[in-house]
């Protein structure tokens, strides 16, 4: 009697309780991989402040060296493991209450020593580099050692320790993974301005979505989480199902007569895992919606310091090339004057122009007006290339978003949103002209 409650109510609602779990975390899955796909990949030179998703090669100054195999890394951990045995001797109580003994094997691994570093490391791909301080990511490693051995390895006590545990069967497992130097990596996470320069940077951020670091590709990140919703989503299934099962099983009820309830805590499940399903996607849809408006404000961002740096540093190459015309007019002058008025006579003063010389060449040593005309070009040069990054970035996610508007099923949730399609931007309908450059002779 005092079980009848717990067979009714206990055990479907532990399967109910089970499938839940697998069911957020199967929508967890989903939401990441299509955080992943919904991302455009950038440019190092042309990352933004807000969530960026970058590829290339793991470099670094100065690369660590791993404690096992001796590799250059940016990134490593490692770790020995011992194996050990036992024989254990136990009481317990037969089914007719009498004590028996019996021995059993037990056996395990246990760490013995562990250890790894990590540093700041820089992702280069075929515009620059963009540093990533690995500290609170997701990282996935590649794996440099995985290798037993046992006494007579001169491994075992080269790189462990010198005791051994408790019951040790003298096999030790030495296991290594790292972030190879010019490995290639996927690196999704929060973007901010360094403190020391002028330049960005992806750290930890609570406030992001992810932080991930990563020696597998893009696609096999996403086909992993794509994987998990399905499976953990049907997984879900079964508890949320056998629940009631389980229920008729010790009730010592007859199966067959319920089928409907079967079949309805099955339908039930399906169609909470959909409307889960619907909330992801429009969520999903709205995130991507957000982040084609932030890539226009980049835009926009870059063609207003476009306008406010060019013409500054055209005045101040305009200024340094007329200052440079009036110091070599006054060097002329003096290598002009073969010699010397004497004093009373009419004439030119040699020594009037020795002050400014003096003082033009103290504060001004090395006037090259050739260096100014090429800084300006540098800046031209980086100015237009921030502008063309950030439209070919709006671009890229616009159509993303153009394209899940159109894709069944997500066009339908995007029609109850009222989402519509985003226009491209193209040369010929780029409304703001270039600012002119015109030096004057």
């Amino acid at each position: 009697m005092n079980q009848e409650p717990l067979v009714l109510f206990g055990v479907p609602a532990l399967g109910i309780i089970l499938a839940l779990v697998c069911l957020m975390f199967s929508l967890r899955s989903g939401k990441r991989q299509r955080l992943i796909d919904n991302l455009p990949t950038s440019k190092t030179t042309g990352v933004f402040i807000g969530l960026v998703e970058v590829k290339g090669t793991a470099e670094a100054e100065q690369p660590l060296t791993t404690y096992l195999t001796g590799s250059r890394c940016v990134y490593y951990r490692w770790q020995v493991d011992e194996q050990w045995s036992r024989i254990v001797t136990e009481t317990y109580t037969d089914s007719e209450g009498r004590p028996q003994t019996r021995t059993r094997m037990e056996s395990g691994w246990t760490t013995v020593t562990k250890g790894g570093e990590e540093i700041s490391f820089y992702v280069q791909d075929d515009c620059g580099v963009i540093r990533v301080k690995p500290g609170g990511a997701k990282i996935e490693l590649q794996t440099m050692m995985d290798q037993t051995c046992g006494l007579s390895d001169p491994l075992y006590y080269g790189k462990g320790p010198a005791g051994s545990v408790a019951n040790s069967d003298h096999r030790r497992r030495f296991t290594e993974h790292a972030i190879p130097l010019h490995a290639a990596l996927y690196v999704m996470g929060q973007a901010h301005e360094r403190d020391d320069v002028v330049a960005p940077e992806i750290a930890a951020d609570k406030e992001a979505a992810m932080f991930l670091i990563s020696t597998r590709s893009e696609k096999q990140i996403s086909g992993g989480f794509r994987a998990g919703f399905w499976l953990l989503g049907l997984l879900g299934l079964a508890p949320c199902v056998g629940g009631f099962v389980w229920r008729e099983g010790l009730t010592h009820s007859d199966p067959a007569r319920n089928i409907p309830l079967f079949i309805a805590a099955g339908t039930g499940y399906l169609l909470a895992w959909l409307l889960g399903w619907a909330w992801m996607v429009n969520n999903s849809m709205v995130e991507l919606r957000q982040r084609v408006s932030q890539s226009w404000a980049n835009v926009d961002v870059q063609l207003k310091r476009r306008q406010d740096l060019i013409p500054n540093l055209v005045n101040a190459v305009t200024g340094m090339r007329d200052y440079e015309r009036t110091v070599q007019t006054e060097v002329a002058a003096l290598r002009a004057q073969l010699t010397a008025t004497p004093p009373g006579k009419p004439g030119p003063d040699p020594a009037g122009c020795l002050p400014l010389v003096r003082a033009i060449v103290e504060a001004y040593p090395d006037l090259k007006v050739n260096e100014s005309f090429l800084r300006l070009q540098e800046q031209l040069v980086d100015t237009e290339q921030r502008i063309a990054l950030a439209r070919a970035y709006f671009n890229d996610i616009a159509t993303f978003y153009n394209t899940r508007l159109q894709i069944i099923p997500d066009r339908f949730i995007a029609a109850l949103g009222g989402m519509q399609p985003q226009t491209l931007m193209s040369a010929a309908g780029f409304e703001r002209a270039p600012v002119r450059v015109q030096l004057a002779a």
